[in-house]
Order: C-alpha cells, then structure tokens, then sequence
C-alpha cells in the first residue's frame, strides 16, 4: 500500500478517459478536436494532454523529430478546441492524435486519466488565402517583362508519336505531379498539359535546350491564351537553386479545369498581372513574360498537334532542370510562407 500513498493519488478517483473523439474544421495548419467522457470527476480536469504524430511512412527518417515533443499540454477549456501554432502542422499530411484529461495537483505534478483511442486524420491543402501570400511573394521577384510569341512544350519523339496513333493527334491533359509546395491544392488532381514559355533574353525565342526531351510542340501564343480563358496562380518554389518556379494555369472560360480553379486558385488579370500577359495592341494580340522567374504553364484543355508544329532541337537535354516531382525548399524565405510547411 506504501506505493499508493507515496503517489497521492490512492484515494481519488480515476479521470475520466476521452471517447468518441471527434476532428473538424481541418486546415494545412490547424484542426478543431472534440471528444466525450462520462461526467464522474469530470469537475477535477484542469488540463488535455494531446499527441499528436506524423504517421510514420516506411521510409521516413525514424529520428528526425525526436527531440521535438508531441504532447501538448492544454488548459481545460470548452470543447471543440482548436489545435494551431503549437506544431508546425504540414499541409496534406497524415497524422495520428489521442488525448487524456489531466488535473494539476498544488505540488505541481499531474495526475492523468487513461490514453484516448488512436485516431487518424489528414491536414488540408492551401487554401486561396495561404496561395494568394504565395503569390504576393512570386510578384515581388517576377522582374519585368519580356515579349513571347509561343507556347512550347518538349518530350521524347515517341511521345508525339504515340499522341498521333492512340489520341488521334490531340495531347491529352494528364494529373499534375507532386512537384512544387507541398500543400498545392492542384498536385496530385488538377488535370492538364504542361507548356513553357520563357525565351532567351537575346534572342527572343525559347531556348534551344530542354531537360524534357529532343522533340519541341510549338503553338502560337494565341491559340491557347485569349480572352476566352482564365488565368490562375497556381504555386511558387525552388529547388535549392538561385531561381525560382512560378505555376500558372490556362483554362478555356467554364471548362472542367476552369470550374477546377475557380474553387481553389487566385484569378489573375490576363491583361495585368506580373506574370503572363494577353494584350490587344492595334488589333493583333500582344504578350509578355516575367523575367526573372521560370514560368510553368498548365493548360487544361486537349491540344490539337495541328494547332502548331513538332519539330526537333538543336541544343542540349539539360536533366538538372527538369521539375518531375521536384521537393520544394523549405527553407527558402523567398518562396515559402509561414503556415504549415
């Protein structure tokens, strides 16, 4: 019996232990959490002890977070509580929480119930708000503007020439990788074909070389971008290199990809943003490109090869370039924002 009068707590009842645990409202960097228990000492619970954790995938690094502690400790107030700031909470990553419930005792000390049962829930993407302050960073590096006259998008010959037998010429829109911010709402789901459209800044052309592969698509700028589509940001990051990615999106007015973005991604003026503009000069389309960043075009639509002309390049395969995938740096203070990484 000596144990139970060292601890103090031999005669006090046991806390009542969380059930039925309930998340909502999730965001990329915070959650509301609730939960029932039965009502006997519940007058006694001074504070919640939450874990919460990354689920552990296979190969993530075992030791990583192991100095930084889990458990928040809160005060005891009326649920739903909202978890956020404590952990920098990642977007679109899954974890698992339980609770307690715990009293504080006057020496300081806690007495706790039982752990909750283990529950699982995934954070949210980017919202419009946390990619419109991408944006706003992506504005302040755009530099000034460059004319263009085409869109183009590289691959392999074997690319081109499956399109003409299996797609009857026309390229089709394929899910956008995991490249870029890992808490880009259109990874993973938005549909579309990848076109770029810097060009060098002597010539005035696109560049010779290309990490996608020998074979160049080239489209007059208007046959995809007019007052017809709509123009969306649709994310900002680097790879640990000097230069930065900007995603923007095309997409014919109130097509699938459209209504896609509209949800989810800033709208950009096509004849007035920092990035890609459409404009009407005398009569003929005129457009610009930003500068100083590498501008990622996704078009939403099927291309026609007709539309323009395949042929091949004259300079280098660069792979290093090449975005498939790529891990955004999180370190970066000029293309991250302050939400969960």
């Amino acid at each position: 019996g000596n144990k139970s009068q060292d601890s103090g707590i031999a005669e006090m009842e046991e806390l009542p232990v969380p059930h039925n645990i309930k998340i909502s409202n999730i965001t990329c960097d915070s959650f509301k959490i609730s939960w029932d228990m039965n009502s006997k000492s519940k007058d006694r619970i001074t504070h919640y002890f939450i874990d919460l954790n990354k689920k552990e995938n296979k190969n993530s690094n075992k030791f990583k977070h192991k100095d930084v502690p889990t458990k928040l400790v809160a005060k005891a107030v009326p649920l739903p509580m909202t978890v956020r700031g404590h952990w920098f909470l990642s977007p679109r990553t899954e974890y698992t929480v339980a609770v307690q419930t715990a009293s504080k005792q006057v020496d300081g000390d806690y007495v706790v119930s039982e752990w909750s049962e283990i529950i699982e829930f995934c954070t949210a993407d980017y919202s419009k708000v946390h990619l419109t302050q991408l944006l706003e960073k992506a504005e302040v590096i755009a530099g000034r503007m460059l004319k263009l006259s085409v869109f183009y998008r590289n691959q392999h010959k074997e690319y081109f020439d499956y399109i003409r037998e299996h797609h009857g010429n026309a390229m089709q829109p394929s899910v956008k990788d995991n490249s870029g911010s890992h808490g880009s709402p259109i990874s993973g789901k938005l549909e579309g074909i990848f076109f770029s459209c810097n060009t060098e800044f002597n010539t005035g052309k696109p560049p010779q070389d290309s990490p996608y592969g020998r074979y160049r698509f080239e489209v007059a700028a208007e046959k995809l971008f007019n007052p017809n589509t709509n123009l969306y940001f649709g994310d900002f990051y680097c790879m640990y290199t000097a230069y930065h990615y900007v995603i923007l999106v095309i997409a014919p007015v109130g097509s699938p990809g459209d209504e896609f973005c509209k949800q989810r991604l800033p709208q950009l003026n096509i004849k007035d943003n920092k990035f890609l503009t459409c404009d009407e000069e005398d009569g003929v389309m005129v457009y610009h490109h930003a500068q100083d960043v590498i501008l990622e075009v996704i078009y939403t639509d099927p291309v026609d090869l007709s539309l323009g002309t395949v042929a091949e390049i004259t300079g280098h395969q660069l792979m290093s370039l090449s975005t498939a995938n790529a891990k955004k740096d999180p370190s970066c203070k000029t293309c991250n924002i302050s939400v969960g990484r």
